[in-house]
C-alpha cells in the first residue's frame, strides 16, 4: 500500500504523559551536530535530502554483508537472549531463526500460545509459531520449552504436525520442562468470560487462557507436566480446577461428563508428550557447563510485563531480562548479550495506553503497510509513531547490548517521521521516564522531532552505507536517543532481509 499520503498531525494525538527525561547519547555516529542540538516541542528537518539507494548486487557487496553478519554473530555470548522492546509483535521470531543457525539450543523462558512468532525458511515458505521456539527450522538446534512456560498440549502438538507436515523433522528436537504448567481449554473459557465480566474495562487478552493459567499457577492449585506421569492423582487434580472455575463463574457449564473426557483425552496427551518431557533445569545447565551456545527467545514484550507493563493492560508472565532465570532455572551470571527487538513504528493489540498512536486514516494506512495483524488473533494492531520514551525505559530495564530495529522499509513511502522524544504532563511539567500511573498516562502530552523521510523502496538493500541518507539518520537518532546501538535493521520479511551495522 502506497503511504505518501499519510501525513503529520500538527497536534500529535497523545495520552498521558511524563516529563523531559535525560537523554544519554551513544557516540557520534558521523551523525552531523544539528542532531544533537536542543529539541523543541517539534523539530523540523525539511533541508535533509534522501541519498539515493545504491546498488547491492555486486559479488564484493555481497561477500562484505556476509562477512559483517558472521562477525556480528559469532560475537555474541554464550548465553544470548532476545526480548520485545514495545509492546509484542516487533518481530523477534525472524532474528531468533536466524541466530539459531549459530546456536546449539534456543529456548522459550515464559507466556505460552499468546506469542505469534512468524518466520520463513529458505524457499520463503511461511511458518507461524505460538509455543515451539522459532529455532526450530535449523535442523541442529535445540529447542526447549522451559519451566516459565504454560503449555496448552492440543496446541504443541498441533504446530508439531504442521511442522512434520511441512518437511520440518521435530523428533528428539523439543523438550518440554517437567515444571512447565499446563493450561488447559477451561483456562481459556474462563478467559474470555474474564473478558466479558470486566465488559468496557476489558484487557484486550487473546483469549487464549494465558492469565488463567498463571493464575492457577500462583494460587497453587495448578497442574504440571510431570503430573502427566501419574495419572492415578491426575483426575483429582483436575476436579479442583474444575470445580474452581464452576464456583467463579456461573456461566462456566462444568459436569461429570466434562471431566471424564478432559481425563481421556490427557491420558492419550501423556502417552504422546512423554519422549518430550524432560528435567530442562538440568538440561539448561549441563548445556551451558559443556561451553555450548544458548539463544533465550522471549514472548511478548516489555511493555507488557507484568511488573514493569501498562498494569493491568498487560501479560501474565514476565517477558523482560528477568523472566530468563526464573523462567528456565539459569544463573543471572551466565546470561549475556540481550538484543531488543524493536519495530521502527509502534504498535500494540488491545486495551490499555498508546501515546503515540496514530488515529483515524493515517493509523489505518501504516496499518495496512505493515500488515499489521495478529499471527495469533488477526486482529488489527493500533499503529503510532516510535515512542522513544517507552523504548528507553525498556533498555534501562533490560540492559540490552545492542537493538534490531525492524521493519524500516514500512516507512518508505512517508514524507517526514516523527519521533516521540519526551512526556510533558498537562502543566508542562517534564516527566523522566515512562510513568506506571494511568491516569499520568492518559492525560500526559508526547513532544516530537520530525524527521525527514527517505521516499525510496529500500527492500533489496543489503549494507548499511547503501541505505538513503535520511533512513541512516533515523537509524543514528535511535541510537542517539537510547544510548544503545542498533546492530541489525530489517528491510522486509525474508530471512535475507537484514542489514547488518
Amino acid at each position: 500500500m502506497n503511504t505518501s499520503t499519510l501525513r503529520l498531525d500538527p497536534n500529535p494525538v497523545s495520552f498521558t504523559g511524563s516529563a523531559h527525561y535525560k537523554l544519554y547519547r551513544a557516540p557520534s555516529l558521523s551523525s552531523p551536530s544539528h542532531l544533537c542540538r536542543p529539541r523543541v516541542s517539534t523539530t523540523s528537518w525539511k533541508t535533509l535530502e534522501c541519498s539515493s539507494v545504491k546498488s547491492s548486487a555486486s559479488s564484493v557487496a555481497v561477500t562484505k554483508s556476509t562477512r559483517d553478519s558472521l562477525t556480528r554473530i559469532n560475537g555474541l555470548s554464550q548465553v544470548s537472549g532476545v526480548l520485545g522492546c514495545q509492546w509484542g509483535d516487533e518481530g523477534k521470531g525472524k532474528l531468533v531463526d536466524i541466530l539459531a543457525q549459530h546456536f546449539d539450543v534456543v529456548a522459550r523462558c515464559q507466556g505460552g500460545a499468546n506469542a505469534g512468532h512468524t518466520i520463513y525458511n529458505s524457499e520463503g515458505k511461511k511458518f507461524a509459531l505460538h509455543l515451539v521456539p522459532s529455532g526450530i527450522l535449523n535442523e541442529e538446534t535445540l529447542c526447549v520449552i522451559g519451566n516459565g512456560v504454560v503449555v496448552h498440549l492440543p496446541g504443541l502438538f498441533s504446530e508439531i504436525d504442521s511442522l512434520e507436515s511441512n518437511g520440518v523433522s521435530c523428533k528428539g528436537r523439543i523438550l518440554v520442562s517437567d515444571r512447565a504448567h499446563l493450561l488447559f481449554d477451561f483456562h481459556q473459557a474462563v478467559d474470555g468470560l474474564r473478558e466479558s465480566e470486566l465488559a468496557k474495562s476489558f484487557i484486550g487478552t487473546t483469549k487464549r487462557g494465558i492469565g488463567p493459567a498463571y493464575s492457577s499457577k500462583v494460587i497453587r492449585n495448578g497442574i504440571r507436566v510431570g503430573d502427566l506421569r501419574h495419572m492415578d492423582t491426575f483426575p483429582q487434580k483436575l476436579e479442583v480446577l474444575l470445580m474452581d472455575a464452576a464456583s467463579r463463574f456461573k456461566d462456566f457449564n462444568y459436569g461429570p461428563e466434562m471431566l471424564k473426557e478432559e481425563v481421556e483425552k490427557y491420558k492419550r496427551f501423556a502417552e504422546r508428550l512423554e519422549p518430550f518431557i524432560a528435567d530442562t533445569v538440568l538440561v539448561m545447565n549441563e548445556t551451558i557447563s559443556q561451553k555450548k551456545k544458548v539463544l533465550v527467545e522471549g514472548g511478548q514484550a516489555t511493555m507488557l510485563d507484568i511488573d514493569f507493563g501498562t498494569y493491568p493492560f498487560v501479560t501474565s508472565s514476565s517477558p523482560s531480562a528477568g523472566g530468563i532465570c526464573t523462567g528456565l532455572g539459569i544463573a543471572p551470571r551466565v546470561v549475556g548479550d540481550l538484543i531488543g527487538v524493536v519495530k521502527a513504528y509502534t504498535t500494540r493489540v488491545g486495551s490499555g495506553p498508546f501515546p503515540t498512536e496514530i488515529l483515524g486514516q493515517g493509523g489505518d494506512l501504516l496499518r495496512f503497510a505493515g500488515q499489521e495483524f495478529g499471527t495469533t488473533t488477526g486482529r488489527p494492531r493500533r499503529c503510532g509513531w516510535l515512542d522513544v520514551v517507552a523504548l528507553k525505559y525498556s533498555c534501562d530495564i533490560n540492559g540490552f547490548s545492542a537493538l534490531n530495529l525492524t521493519k524500516l522499509d514500512v516507512l518508505s513511502d512517508l514524507p517526514e517521521i516523527q519521533l516521540g522524544v519526551a512526556y510533558k504532563d498537562v502543566d508542562g511539567t517534564p516527566i523522566k521516564s515512562f510513568p506506571g500511573d494511568l491516569h499520568v498516562l492518559e492525560r500526559l502530552k508526547v513532544e516530537y522531532e520530525v524527521l525527514p523521510g527517505w521516499k525510496t523502496d529500500i527492500s533489496s538493500v543489503r549494507n548499511y552505507s547503501d541505505l538513503p541518507l535520511a533512513a541512516r539518520r533515523y537509524v543514528e537518532r535511535i541510537e542517539e536517543l537510547t544510548g544503545v546501538l542498533v546492530h541489525y535493521i530489517g528491510v522486509g520479511p525474508g530471512r535475507d532481509a537484514l542489514i547488518y551495522k
